[in-house]
């Protein structure tokens, strides 16, 4: 920044409510722009503190110390914090942040602060920002977190919100050293349900080993590993969780965490526990909570205020998981933030639309609303004449500010706002909108802006609107190219004066009007490079010469200057003769000078070069800006700056950061009349900045000099300004000058009154217009349809007689058209010749073949892909193959029989088989090799012994070879040689090889198929010839026969020739098929040529006469023998039989015998032909069948192919199995041993931590006790400093030096617990407060008047010394003794972490051996595949397969001699217990006879004695004798009601007895825990004393307690000798014992073998 001059922010308005919090008790404060407002809630006053950094980025504040903390934005941001109310800078924190922090927070119980910073390390850091240090960091740790909470109770718990999760860090201290540990709360699934986190690495060992569900973890199978694997896996195979929204604290130090998903959970951070008080999905919610989603929480007592969704707020009472509601309030709109003020009176919700309301129970019932800025982004902003602001949003709300910032009113436009502009002739403004209108904005009235005219330029967003100086004209500009002139006078109702056109959109508009010229010049910037210059007259352009019919403005009085510049410019502005631009190629500013005089050169474009260059906006685009005095040149750009110069000399400038440039920095900026203020609005932040320009001493003139413009442009322009204003008040509100008006006020939504009027609804009434939309017509479309309508009315009488002309000719044409029709060919005329109009029937056939050209092109197109892709399927699918796919079908079955397509191998599979081929020779060979010598002898000594059980056993051995290989392929000829053995394959190479291996068998089992397959194809089709000659032989005897029967004529399908499928038949095509002229004439010549041949070949006269006596034919063949016929002769139809000569009676017999000759003739060749045509079907017949029954045999074969393809397949199957499962053990060791390594290195982190504490630990216990002997010195040497007192005085003395003053107990009480991190809060913050109020409570005891008897005010004084130091040195141990506990505590968690490391690194290492076992054991237990016969499998089968996992492979034979043998000795068992059951039988028979009849006899012993013995009660008697039952029963009744009134009364005697001891015992428990508090009250003291006591005995009894352990060892020994000689006996004992039950089980229990033997 250079020294002319500086820029002080006046004020800043907007609101995101990205961060709100309180700043005191009365006070908020809240993000606006580059700055932080605060607003006080009682004065509704506020004040701005500006950024000292770029930017603002998290905030916040702790309202009970007043502090606040804020980051900026840029690159390694700083956080400032400040002390409230002074706003003083306490410290900046410089942090290792990168580029951004996502979250800060203050503590309550310290000056402690944490963040989170951004990309790329997410380090969480907790500072002391008193001294500026960081006391604990931790790197990685805040990816997902979006907000920081300290635990407002404890300052060592810090609580990350996350996006789906939530981590409770806690901050452990030894002495100086901090260091955080997370706490993953896992919070439930979006259901509510609670799911176990998934471990990567969790291995489980089995005793067993199933081969195809091995347990992999989901990171082996992904080949994952290390931190990826956790990361990635975890997310992939969990349920999706519950995304916190808000957080709450209660008083026990629990969290309320509300939900997006509408739950309610509660966390205890101490056990890591949730557990669901609301859950939205269950049948027992209730219904006002059901659409709320947990915005905002907060807690004051046990009521919690919950905010969501829905503008209502809910006060609810929540006992264990019992929620009520117990007051309801309703809001305006949503709100999304609660809070308490720091002191819980007021409370405060704001919106996410700009409303703040405050709640104060204590005052008022009711929610106000304190602030509504509305929120939104600003699109521009400008000073009115009066000093007014008027600024406008994007959505459409326009607001007049005061000079102080305070909103006077709001008026809703409810349409897009692009641009703004205000008059300097008359108080409105210009208000352009994205559906192209501009609109006319009454602001004489502060409190209620109106809306008075509407025009429709644009169907696109009006984006330039401009004043000139003088008000003479308002300009437009949009993205059309067109520039629309209005005039800016009320008086003139804002017409349009005209438009004129620029080549190309336009960029920026500007312009400058010269006073002493009366004319306005005009800078337009299009396409980048071309600035256009327009000079308009200051008159009237009321003359005929001005505008043409259309509104265009002419060029007599519209002037025109082209200029080009050398690079492109993003905006430019028009000076006196110069230009000011922006250049974002360049980034800089340059300036150009204009041409004095261009009138010479009114049609050519003049080049531009930069008079000046200087640096501009680092981060363009840029926006620019003069003065009204034309001295000073303001920019913004993107980078956020305000920049001003002087127009002079661009060198210098005053800078001002006033908008984020992360949010897109400033979108525009305005001068105020005098040019001493300056409006600036963000692009995205919401803010809206007022700043005033303070020039330095040296450079005053220049104010000066814009404060007397100012001064002469208001004098200039006062009478006309009064007068349009005057005009501009009486005109009428838009929409309620007219009938049709329909626009209603609304309520007023600001305290300075607002409105809102509809502008996007359209009435057919031009005078209602509002706010057109796209589709309805301009002003310039408006005046063309008037013009047009004119034209219209002005020659409506030429265009009748027109049309009645034309009419007649129309008639006259058609008339000659219908004789026309009628005359001979030779005198009728084309119909063409009747066009009139040969031009519009040129255009029309222009026209249609235009549409013909372009249905032809897409239909050409769509022919082009079909056929490509036809192609690409021919390619992969048919033309890729080397033997194509087809079908056989059987002649008289549906049977079908398809080949194997099969593709060309490519290099690389007949690479790898060569290869492997090569393997497998190389091995076989090393085998050959290897068996030498003896083993060669012995191998061939044996061969020739066992030859013969060779022979014998050859069959059995090729179907055991075909039972161990588990497939049949060798059996069709088709194996290969160099397959490994089944049992033999350790490796995965050999798999491997294995897997190619057994493909080349598939190909070749596939192949060989093939070729049958061809064999048959080829005899079919030779069937089909010969059926076909067959079928026409029959053909000609059926027609010779005369016989009229359908031929069975089976062909190939389309299956068996697929190549079909490929072609197309013209029978196919269903369309006509469309003839070109050409090929129509073509045509035309083949039929006419056909014709003439035919006709030359019915003039011949030989064919005739050949066709008419002889058929056609020069001979006659066997076969016409059927077509014979004798004539007979003349007489027979002339003369009867009577009347005929003997000549002719002889003539007839011979007519008689030829013709019974020829008749005989005839059946006989008729027959003999019947037996042809039998003869030939049943040769069709059989050949048929015969193939039928080749193809039988084929399936049969395709079948076995089939089965041998997919055993070899499943061995494949099998295989690549094993492959992949070795893979993933593979990659689960890796994962393995990366843990362990970091497991390790975790450890040997943990030993170095624990080492180099437990050296602290004991420096510091030497410290400590040297302070405890120190002070018990003060005590010893008490007596000594007065040793010239007297005793009784000392002893006095002495009661008062062990005096202590009360307050030190009541910081006991309150700040003591069994809590350690309270102890700790205490040590570390605390203590120094302590001994500062203990020292000014001892003043109290120091006072003279406590003074004993016998001691002077010397000795007092000293007394009052040696106490006070004595005070000291027992606070001094009291926090040497809470630092002690601290350390050790710290150092025991060390070392539970070193012992927790320690078991996982043993569990890891547990985990990678069980998974070598595993491993080992899957490569020794190989998958084999057996090809068993039914009968050979003795395995149960419990599900649809067997389980062979626990069968043996064993030989037929010796399964059938065992069986033979269990059999023997079956039947043989069998037989034995035959008989032993049928003499036991006879034994049990009689003994059972023998126990019914000592039964009998002992029952009927029974019965004689009791009816000897048979006695009666009197009861009996009595009950027998009398008949009157019911007396009997009322009288058992009354007697057991008295028994039950009895029993009642004696019962609630004994109840008041028990409620009496029941009330003692409550008062006797409340006496007892009185007493239990002042115990715990005086426990903390006891523990200390105890502790000091401790020390002393330890080092006193070390000796004692050494004998007392000897003779406690010793008498231990001989205790466990004694118990070990008893156990001893007891083991004898019991062993004895155990055969003496042995002896009587056998005994008693005979076996079967026992009996048998008997």
């Amino acid at each position: 920044m250079d020294g002319i001059g500086s820029l002080d922010v006046r004020w800043i308005r907007g609101f995101t409510n990205n961060s709100i919090e309180f700043v005191d008790n009365k006070t908020l404060c809240y993000t606006c722009g580059n700055s932080i407002c605060f607003l006080n809630l009682e004065t509704k006053q506020q004040h701005v503190l500006q950024s000292p950094g770029r930017g603002v980025g998290a905030l916040t504040a702790n309202g009970n110390n007043g502090t606040l903390a804020f980051s900026e934005e840029k690159i390694s941001p700083s956080i400032f914090v400040y002390i409230f109310p002074e706003l003083q800078l306490k410290n900046e924190l410089k942090g290792a942040a990168q580029l951004d922090y996502t979250s800060l927070t203050l503590s309550t119980g310290g000056p402690y602060l944490g963040c989170c910073s951004s990309l790329p390390d997410h380090t969480i850091t907790v500072w002391n920002w008193e001294n500026a240090e960081p006391i604990c960091t931790q790197p990685h740790a805040g990816q997902d977190v979006i907000s920081l909470v300290f635990n407002p109770l404890n300052w060592l718990q810090l609580y990350a919100l996350g996006n789906t999760s939530l981590t409770v860090w806690n901050i452990e201290k030894s002495a100086s050293f901090f260091v955080l540990k997370p706490s993953v709360i896992e919070l439930p699934a979006t259901d509510g349900s609670f799911v176990e986190r998934l471990e990567p690495y969790s291995q489980t060992v089995s005793d067993k080993l199933p081969y195809f569900d091995l347990e992999m973890p989901p990171s082996a199978i992904s080949g994952l590993k290390g931190d990826m694997a956790e990361s990635i896996v975890t997310k992939l195979f969990t349920k999706a969780r519950l995304t916190p929204s808000a957080i709450c604290w209660t008083p026990t130090s629990q969290l309320y965490v509300g939900c997006v998903e509408g739950f309610l959970l509660l966390v205890d951070p101490e056990r890591c526990s949730v557990s669901v008080i609301f859950n939205p999905t269950t049948g027992d919610y209730i219904p006002e909570l059901r659409r709320s989603n947990f915005q905002g929480l907060t807690l004051k007592r046990n009521s919690l205020i919950v905010v969501g969704k829905e503008n209502v707020v809910h006060c609810l009472q929540i006992k264990t998981t019992q929620i009520n509601i117990t007051q309801t309030w309703q809001l305006e709109e949503p709100v999304a933030t609660v809070m308490y003020s720091p002191d819980y009176e007021t409370l405060l919700f704001s919106s996410n639309t700009g409303q703040i309301y405050v709640f104060n129970p204590t005052r008022s019932d009711e929610i106000v609303k304190l602030l509504e800025v509305l929120s939104g982004n600003f699109v521009a902003a400008a000073l009115s004449h009066t000093d007014i602001c008027v600024s406008v949003r994007d959505s459409g709300v326009l607001q007049l500010w005061s000079a102080d910032g305070i909103c006077l009113s709001s008026l809703s436009l409810q349409t897009e706002v692009t641009s703004l502009a205000c008059c300097p002739i008359a108080q409105y403004a210009a208000v352009g909108t994205a559906s192209g209108n501009v609109l006319f904005i009454d602001l004489n009235r502060e409190r209620q802006p109106r809306l008075v005219h509407r025009v429709h330029l644009y169907h696109t967003p009006v984006d330039h609107l401009v004043f000139d100086q003088e008000g003479h004209y308002l300009l437009t500009g949009a993205s059309d190219s067109f520039i629309y002139v209005l005039d800016a006078k009320p008086s003139k109702t804002f017409s349009v004066i005209g438009y004129t056109v620029v080549p190309g959109p336009i960029l920026s508009l500007s312009s400058q009007c010269i006073r002493d010229s009366e004319q306005v010049n005009v800078l337009a910037l299009c396409a980048g490079q071309e600035l256009t210059v327009l000079s308009l007259p200051t008159g009237d352009f009321s003359g005929p010469d001005c505008v043409d019919r259309h509104g265009c403005l002419s060029t007599q009085i519209l002037k025109v200057s082209r200029y080009e510049v050398p690079y492109p410019l993003k905006s430019c502005v028009l000076g006196v003769s110069e230009v000011f631009a922006y250049c974002q190629k360049r980034k800089t500013l340059q300036r150009f000078q204009l041409p004095q005089d261009t009138d010479d050169l009114p049609s050519q474009v003049v080049q531009l070069k930069p008079e000046q260059e200087v640096r501009g906006h680092p981060l363009g685009p840029a926006s620019l800006i003069l003065s009204p005095h034309q001295l000073w040149l303001a920019s913004v750009g993107r980078d956020g700056l305000l920049l001003i110069r002087e127009t002079a000399s661009l060198e210098r400038c005053i800078e001002l950061q006033c908008h984020s440039c992360r949010l897109g920095g400033v979108r525009s900026v305005s001068f105020s009349a005098d040019s001493q203020t300056l409006l600036t609005t963000g692009f995205k932040d919401g803010s809206l900045v007022c700043t005033d320009l303070r020039i330095k001493g040296g450079n005053a003139g220049k104010v000066n000099e814009a404060a007397k413009y100012s001064q002469s442009m208001n004098h200039f322009l006062k009478n006309i300004f009064n007068t349009e204003n005057l005009v501009l008040i009486d005109l009428p509100e838009w929409g309620q000058g007219t009938p049709a008006g329909t626009v209603k006020p609304e309520e007023s939504e600001v305290s300075g009154g607002a409105g809102t009027v509809d502008v996007t609804e359209q009435d057919e009434s031009y005078g209602t217009l509002l706010s057109a939309p796209p589709s309805l017509p301009t002003w310039l479309e408006s005046r063309r349809e008037a013009i047009i309508k004119e034209d219209n009315e002005q020659y409506s009488e030429t265009k009748k007689d027109l049309r009645k002309t034309i009419k007649e000719f129309r008639d006259n044409i058609q008339e000659m058209m219908r004789e026309n029709e009628n005359l001979p060919d030779i005198e009728c005329l084309e119909q063409q010749e009747f066009n009139l109009d040969v031009q519009e029937q040129k255009r029309l056939e222009a026209m249609v073949e235009q549409e013909v050209t372009r249905v032809k092109n897409e239909v050409e197109w769509e022919i082009t892909a079909k056929r490509y892709l036809s192609d690409v399927l021919r390619r992969e699918c048919w033309d890729s193959m080397k033997v194509k796919g087809k079908a056989i079908k059987a002649f008289h079955s549906e049977q079908q029989v398809k080949n194997y397509p099969l593709k060309e191998r490519t290099d690389k599979e007949v690479e790898d088989l060569h290869r492997v081929q090569n393997i497998r020779k190389i091995e076989k060979a090393a085998c050959i090799v290897s068996l030498t010598g003896p083993q060669q002898s012995r191998l061939r000594k044996a061969s020739n012994t066992s030859m013969k059980e060779e022979e014998q056993e050859e069959e059995g051995h090729n179907a055991e070879s075909a039972a161990l290989t588990g497939s049949c392929s060798a059996q069709l000829g088709c194996s290969n040689p160099y397959i490994y053995d089944q049992f033999r394959l350790q490796t995965t190479e050999q798999r491997i090889n294995q897997i190619i291996l057994l493909q080349d068998v598939i190909y070749r089992i596939k192949t060989a198929f093939n070729t049958d397959f061809e064999a048959v194809y080829k005899q079919k089709v030779q069937e089909l010839n010969r059926l076909k000659d067959r079928n026409r032989h029959i053909r000609e005897i059926m027609l010779e026969l005369g016989v009229k029967e359908t031929l069975w004529e089976p062909g190939l399908s389309t299956s068996e020739q697929p190549e079909r499928l490929l072609t197309v038949d013209d029978s196919e095509i269903k369309a006509e098929k469309y003839l070109t002229q050409e090929q129509k004439e073509e045509e035309e010549r083949k039929r006419l040529e056909e014709q003439r041949r035919l006709a030359a070949k019915g003039n011949s006269v030989s064919d005739r006469a050949l066709e008419d006596m002889m058929d056609g034919v020069l001979q006659v063949k066997k076969e016409d023998i059927l077509k014979m016929e004798i004539p007979p002769p003349e007489f027979v139809l002339t003369k009867p039989g009577i009347q005929r000569s003997e000549e002719e009676k002889k003539v007839y017999k011979e007519y008689e015998k030829k013709a019974n000759d020829l008749k005989e003739e005839k059946e006989k060749y008729k027959k003999s032909m019947e037996t042809e045509m039998k003869k030939q079907q049943e040769s069709t017949r059989d050949a048929t069948e015969r193939f039928d029954e080749t193809l039988t045999a084929l399936f049969e074969k395709k079948v076995k192919c089939e089965m041998a393809i997919y055993q070899e397949e499943l061995k494949i199957t099998y295989l690549v199995h094993s492959v992949l499962v070795e893979d993933e053990m593979r990659n689960r060791e890796l994962g393995f041993k990366l843990k362990l390594e970091k497991k390790l290195a975790y450890k040997e982190e943990i030993r170095q931590e624990v080492k180099r504490q437990e050296e602290e630990l004991k420096l510091f216990h030497e410290s400590y006790d040297s302070t405890v002997a120190e002070d018990k010195v003060l005590d010893k040497e008490f007596r000594k400093e007065f040793c010239d007192v007297r005793s009784h005085v000392v002893d006095q003395l002495f009661k008062l030096f062990k005096c202590r003053p009360r307050v030190q107990k009541m910081r006991t009480q309150i700040d003591n617990s069994s809590n350690l991190l309270k102890e700790q809060r205490l040590c570390g913050s605390l203590a120094p407060d302590a001994l500062v109020k203990m020292l000014k409570a001892m003043e109290e005891l120091d006072a003279p008047e406590n003074i004993p008897e016998g001691a002077s005010s010397q000795i007092w004084e000293k007394f009052c010394l040696v106490r006070r130091a004595k005070v000291e040195s027992e606070q001094k141990v009291k926090v040497k003794a809470l630092t002690f506990a601290e350390m050790n505590a710290f150092l025991q968690k060390r070392k539970d972490e070193d012992c927790a490391a320690q078991q996982e690194i043993k569990n890891l290492s547990d985990g990678l051996e069980s998974l070598h076992k595993e491993k080992n054991r899957f490569l020794m237990d190989i998958m084999v595949q057996v090809l068993l016969k039914q009968g050979q499998v003795e395995v149960f089968t419990t599900d649809l397969t067997a389980d062979y996992t626990d069968s043996v492979l064993s030989d037929r034979s010796e399964v059938e001699n065992l069986n033979t043998t269990i059999r023997t000795l079956g039947e043989q068992k069998i037989a034995s217990m035959v008989k032993c059951k049928d003499f036991r039988k006879g034994i049990t028979q009689l003994l059972w006879e023998r126990k019914v009849m000592g039964m009998r006899i002992e029952n009927l012993k029974t019965k004689a004695r009791d009816i000897q013995m048979l006695r009666l009660s009197e009861e009996q008697q009595d009950y027998l004798n009398k008949t009157d039952r019911h007396k009997r029963v009322s009288k058992q009744v009354s007697i057991l009601e008295k028994t039950i009134a009895f029993q009642e009364k004696t019962h609630q005697q004994s109840v008041e007895q028990r409620i009496t001891k029941i009330e003692q015992l409550n008062k006797q428990a409340a006496e007892k825990a009185e007493k239990s508090a002042n115990v715990e009250q005086q426990l903390p003291n006891m523990q200390v004393t105890v502790a000091e006591r401790t020390h002393v005995y330890e080092a006193i009894a070390s000796g004692e307690n050494q004998a007392a352990k000897t003779e406690e060892r010793y008498q231990e020994i001989l205790m466990r000798k004694n118990l070990e000689d008893l156990a001893r006996a007891q083991v004898d004992e019991m062993a004895f014992l155990w055969a003496e039950v042995e002896r009587l089980r056998m005994r008693n229990f005979p076996s079967l073998d026992q009996l048998k033997h008997n």
